[in-house]
This record gives structure tokens, sequence and C-alpha cells, in this order.
């Protein structure tokens, strides 16, 4: 029986690996529509306007599938869901206003960020002048929404003994706050700009800049090719001006300072 050349054989071999699932990991970039997770119970960054989904994340999701050349297929998510609808398959993309953290990196990838904030308090006016800054939380209740990590950094890396009272999103923060449960929110600072926007609520922000929060898009884990092309194309946003043209457009009148807007520090695809 004749053999067939030993360069015949590693091309077949070759490509019944790929045919298997023994290539690179399926990118974004290998797809036409990519599915696109967002939350729409956060005002100003992802809610539900009269014509369908609306706010910053949505703006800058649009802008940055749109340089991929990518049609958008969005998938509602609830506070919690970010890491599960990437690591079963069911989202290309998270926009939640996502934070990069070495537990979440175990998991899945980050590209960006695309926006570096801060966080920051919200009080009742009456509480105000007792609540000043992060050291003030001591002993006071503060909101944690399921599936964030802003509360566990004021007592794990604040190391501020607050008491830690979990949400389902931040609709019952606020109503926690309203009614005496809660002390104080405390997450970005743009999430809390778009909480104080909502009808009937009366907080004020503390203006307490402590723990920078690089806001990130989730990715699949291993999805290299496309982390650097959304990185690619977060740069053009910037240089081109979108990325302050959309901060101003959402958080112009919310008392922010959007005096500085330069790209940020990327994490890095590996």
């Amino acid at each position: 029986m004749r053999r067939l050349p030993i360069f015949v054989t590693l091309l077949v071999t070759a490509l019944l690996a790929t045919a298997c699932g023994g290539g690179r990991p399926e990118s974004l970039m290998d797809k036409d529509e990519v599915v696109v997770a967002i939350r729409s119970d956060v005002p100003l960054i992802s809610f539900r306007g009269p014509h369908g989904y609306d706010g910053f994340n949505i703006d800058v999701a649009k802008y940055l599938v749109g340089r991929l050349k990518k049609r958008i297929r969005w998938l509602e998510i609830k506070a919690g869901d970010q890491l599960t609808v990437l690591t079963d398959g069911r989202a290309d993309m998270v926009f939640a206003h996502m934070s990069i953290t070495p537990e979440r990196k175990e998991k899945i990838d980050f590209a960006g960020p695309y926006h570096v904030d801060f966080q920051d308090i919200a009080v009742r006016p009456a509480d105000r002048d007792a609540i000043r800054n992060v050291r003030d939380l001591e002993g006071r209740k503060i909101c944690w929404v399921r599936g964030t990590n802003i509360a566990q950094r004021i007592v794990e890396e604040r190391r501020v003994k607050a008491v830690i009272v979990p949400a389902g999103d931040y609709n019952e923060c606020l109503d926690m706050i309203k009614d005496g449960r809660i002390d104080a929110i405390s997450t970005n600072s743009q999430i809390l700009a778009g909480l104080l926007t909502q009808p009937g609520v009366d907080l004020e922000l503390v203006g307490a800049t402590f723990n920078e929060q690089r806001t990130s898009i989730g990715i699949r884990k291993g999805d290299i090719d496309g982390c650097e092309q959304l990185n690619r194309a977060i740069t053009e946003m910037y240089q081109d001006g979108t990325a302050r043209k959309l901060l101003e457009k959402w958080f112009g009148g919310s008392g922010l300072d959007l005096s500085v807007v330069a790209v940020p520090q990327f994490e890095g695809c590996s």
C-alpha cells in the first residue's frame, strides 16, 4: 500500500484537529452577528427607553460592534448573570459596567477598559454630614447588588467594617435606603448618577473618590482576536471624539468630572 507523503499526512491531521475543535477557540470575529449581553435596569447606563434599549453602554456597544462590522443581537440579563452567559456560550460580549477582577479573569477574559471611573457613595440628605467618605461607612448598612463586587471592596480592600445587605438590583437598593433598611449605596459614580435621576429619589452624592473602577467588556475565555480588535475600536472611539460625545450626552448634566477624557490603559489580551 502506498504511503502518503509526510506533508500530506500532516495537513490531513491538522484539518481533522481543526474540524474536531482542536484549533483556536471560537472568536466573536468569526461571526456576522454577535450576541451582546446587557442589563436594562441601570438608568443612564443601560435601560429600556421608548424606542428600545438606550444608555451609555448601549451607545458604546453599537459604536464598537459597528467598527468591527458586525450586527448586534441584544441579550437582556440580570445582575449576577455576567459570567455565566459567557461561560455557557449564550453571549459573545457582556456590556454590564463590569470591572476587571482576578476572580472574574479565572472564568472569562476582558477587552478594554472602555472607561475608567471611581467609586462614590449616595446617602439621604439628612446623613450628608455624618457620611463624608468611605471610613464613615464603618458599622453602617450598605447595599450589595448580587453579582457585583463593590461592597466587598469596601470591606475587604478598604477594611471598613460596614454591614452588607444583599439586593437583587439597584431599584431594591433605592427602596431600602428610602425606608431606612440601609444607610448608603456605594458603587461606580456613573451608576449612582443614573440612580439619582429616578423620579422620587432624594439622595446626594458624597463626592468620595476611591477604588478605581475599570469598566470593561466581558468576552469568552481565550478570544484573543476579539479582544485585540475591540481594543483597537476603543482606541478609535477616543481618538475620533466619540467617547467624549457619549460621556457628555449621558453624564454632562450629572455633576461628574468629565474634564479629562483619555484613552484608558488596556489590560492586555493573552
